[in-house]
């Protein structure tokens, strides 16, 4: 693998030089950056995929849904449409993307919107008269200039070498990491100690003081993923599961389930897979050779919007499939001061906007 990636550092060396070339352009004032008075919160990271960007947005939409007219604006990765698109709960993910479905779901009580421009959609929701609107992944999205930049990095990646795409895992170059106005570690193991911290902390330092804080991952109960299951599921020492993914790092997933059952088996599918019948049928087949009567199938819940896409769900009725919900989860002095960096800027937004 190694030697692979050295074959394609020099794509690596063009795709890097395009991308500083077109940040020098955004920084110069040579292309134009759209900026807002209302409130616009942006969520993004620079390694491609896994930092917990959706988690991160739905702890925003908690801390903020109650304080004044919020909206959620994505890309919508992988829908079948174009354009500005609202959210409804019944849509599906081939229409939508699956995060936004995820979002519109889990909190129906706000507008998620989804279009590939950003400076469209937050125009178009701005216009509708919301005064917050919380952008997940697009960070890179420099025609956009946000009031507030929050910017992830996976823990366990920070020992990594950050090198940009091809070669690497990098869409942006590392040192962009100095437009952030908040950088979040997540995935923080529970044991991480102060000097791991301050390893990361150096790494990250830039001239600017930007506030850097650590997140854990935390795992809630196994909820049903069909109407018709049952509405509690325990996990037992003795328990099979049959993991089903198609996101861009499982690995702490499988690791967290396999402290809680006796085995485990990983369908690994790539991030934003489009599930096919013969996926549910390979599915369904390696959970009937499992030969253990206290089994389950188990899968994120981005995952679920797709596997309840009409094609395909009609073939999981009747099966044990339960999802495993994530959340965002701060220690106490992080969580204090990350919530009073965003309120205080949605605030001064706020009184800017209603003078």
């Amino acid at each position: 693998m190694v030697y692979l990636r050295a074959l394609l550092l020099p794509f690596t060396l063009l795709y890097g030089l395009a991308i500083w070339l077109r940040n020098r352009l955004y920084d110069w004032g040579w292309l134009r950056a759209v900026s807002f008075d209302q409130a616009v919160i942006v969520v993004g990271n620079l390694a491609v995929g896994g930092t917990g960007k959706s988690p991160m947005t739905e702890y925003l939409i908690r801390l903020l849904s109650s304080r004044g007219r919020l909206a959620t604006l994505s890309r919508g990765y992988g829908r079948k449409t174009h354009g500005f698109l609202e959210v409804v709960p019944h849509d599906t993910a081939r229409r939508t993307g699956d995060e936004p479905l995820q979002f519109k779901r889990k909190f129906p009580e706000i507008t998620v919107a989804v279009d590939e421009d950003r400076v469209d959609g937050v125009s178009r929701l701005i216009d509708a008269g919301y005064d917050t609107v919380v952008l997940d992944d697009a960070y890179q999205h420099r025609a956009l200039r946000p009031g507030l930049s929050i910017l992830l990095f996976d823990y366990h990646a920070m020992g990594k070498p950050k090198w940009l795409l091809p070669a690497g895992d990098y869409r942006d170059c590392f040192s962009e990491r100095r437009r952030a106005d908040i950088m979040v570690v997540t995935k923080t193991p529970t044991g991480a100690t102060e000097a791991a911290k301050n390893r990361i902390r150096h790494q990250l330092s830039t001239k600017r003081d930007i506030p850097l804080l650590f997140a854990a991952i935390g795992y809630g109960p196994l909820t049903p993923v069909l109407s018709d299951e049952s509405s509690a599921c325990a996990l037992h020492r003795d328990t099979a599961i049959l993991l089903v993914t198609g996101i861009a790092n499982p690995v702490p997933l499988y690791e967290y389930l396999s402290s809680k059952a006796a085995e485990i088996e990983h369908l690994r599918y790539a991030d934003h897979h489009d599930y096919t019948v013969a996926d549910i049928r390979k599915v369904i087949r390696h959970f009937d050779e499992i030969n253990n009567p206290r089994k389950l199938i188990v899968t994120t819940e981005k995952d679920a919007q797709r596997l309840l896409d009409p094609a395909v769900s009609a073939l999981l009725t009747g099966l044990p499939l339960y999802i495993v919900p994530i959340h965002l989860a701060f220690d106490t002095a992080d969580d204090a001061a990350f919530r009073k960096l965003v309120l205080a800027y949605c605030d001064s937004s706020r009184r800017r906007t209603n003078p």
